[in-house]
């Protein structure tokens, strides 16, 4: 779906607040933080200090009636190296709830989307309901942050219950616009040509037991991309194609909670370093994670994260041979170790501070053409300490 599609959109969100503004709500965030990932390109190209750790957000939703609400979402972020800085339009859509019985709830969403599918994707994009400042790069990988976002088309969610539980059913179907940082984020600075995402198809299935404190769930991805060649390019016409499937844990206690992602992704390539190239790896990758809420405003958090770009070279042997020496094995991984705490001291603020030891750049930008020079060393770490306040 075009961009243009969700300008209609906006304008019925004027028009409604117009008609009734009690239907109308609007929130919003500003956050700031201090950001350091040393020895790699991760942030900033040196590794020092920075302040490039800014998130202002304006959301807002219209209910038309009972049947149709409209919501959008516009961002500026300055992430670093970590994502395109800027102003962006986070989601946009309109949504018709067209069934809504004892059993069952079914709505459908048109525009641009949230992504429902993950444990935090349809939250990572406000600051303050995430659980780490830096979410784990093994699944939400942040250089294709405003990919996994969502995607402009269609998505249908539906939700019951039964003896057994309650059940959550997510689709969705459509595509996503890439910026220029983007593509360089993948393929490196000399790539002058298109890439597209042409179609990406998800589904999503979570089930949270009868009396329990447990979620269980499970998703399914498949992302075809296509690259034509620019002038002067180093890459030539291709395309390439993803297959994810994961699986999610959730338990949640008075307490504790504990969360876990695992992943297993096949990527086909053909033909984009050069006429003949066919690729055909299978990553693998996923965290487990606590936190430990000490009271309701003091919350302790760890995790583990690990991330293998290929499972049949864990220890990126073949990334050092095929390149004859040119990368090291270590870009084929990337494992790391958080520890964090959120210190939430008023109603709407709150400051959140980590610790990362990461070993490994597999999952450092741009992916296609690793940067060896900036990222020359296996084991790195990174801080940040980000205030957050939202109304």
């Amino acid at each position: 779906m075009k961009f243009s599609t969700h300008i209609i959109f906006l304008g019925l969100v004027f028009q409604s607040f117009f008609l009734n503004a009690n239907s109308l709500k609007i929130n919003g965030f500003v956050a700031q933080g201090v950001i350091q990932a040393n020895d790699s390109n991760f942030v900033t190209d040196k590794g020092d200090v920075s302040i490039e750790l800014t998130e202002v957000g304006v959301n807002s939703a219209y209910r038309i009636n009972h049947s149709f609400r409209v919501a959008g979402q516009a961002v500026y972020l300055d992430g670093g190296n970590r994502y395109p800085d800027g102003f962006r339009v986070d989601y946009l859509f309109l949504e018709w709830q067209f069934l809504n019985s004892t059993n069952w709830q079914i709505k459908t969403q048109l525009g641009r989307n949230k992504n429902y599918h993950w444990l935090y994707s349809s939250t990572r994009d406000v600051p303050h309901t995430r659980p780490s400042i830096v979410l784990p790069q093994s699944l939400y990988f942040d250089a294709f942050r405003d990919v996994a976002l969502g995607v402009d088309g269609v998505v249908l969610i539906a939700q019951t219950h039964n003896m057994l539980g309650e059940w959550d059913i997510n689709v969705s179907y459509g595509d996503s616009q890439l910026s220029e940082q983007q593509k360089k984020n993948l393929l490196g600075p000399n790539a002058t040509g298109k890439l597209k995402h042409d179609l990406d198809k998800q589904f999503s299935l979570y089930w949270r037991p009868t009396l329990s404190n447990f979620q269980f769930g499970f998703s399914l991805l498949d992302a075809d991309f296509s690259y034509k060649r620019g002038a002067n390019d180093t890459f030539f016409d291709g395309d390439e194609t993803s297959q994810r499937i994961m699986f999610n844990f959730l338990y949640q206690g008075q307490n504790w909670e504990i969360a876990s992602e695992v992943m297993r992704e096949r990527v086909i390539g053909n033909d984009v370093l050069f006429p003949g190239f066919s690729s055909d790896v299978t990553a693998e990758g996923g965290y487990l994670q606590a936190r430990y809420f000490l009271s309701n405003e003091l919350t302790l958090l760890g995790r583990l994260d690990i991330y293998d770009r290929d499972r049949q070279d864990r220890n990126g042997k073949n990334v050092e041979t095929l390149s004859q020496g040119l990368v090291p094995g270590y870009f084929g991984l990337m494992d790391q170790a958080t520890a964090g705490v959120t210190w939430k001291f008023a109603k709407n603020l709150q400051i959140q501070a980590e610790y990362h030891k990461v070993k490994g750049t597999g999952r450092l930008a741009p992916i296609f053409t690793p940067n060896t020079i900036l990222n020359d060393s296996k084991y790195w770490d990174m801080w940040a300490v980000q205030l957050m306040y939202w109304f």
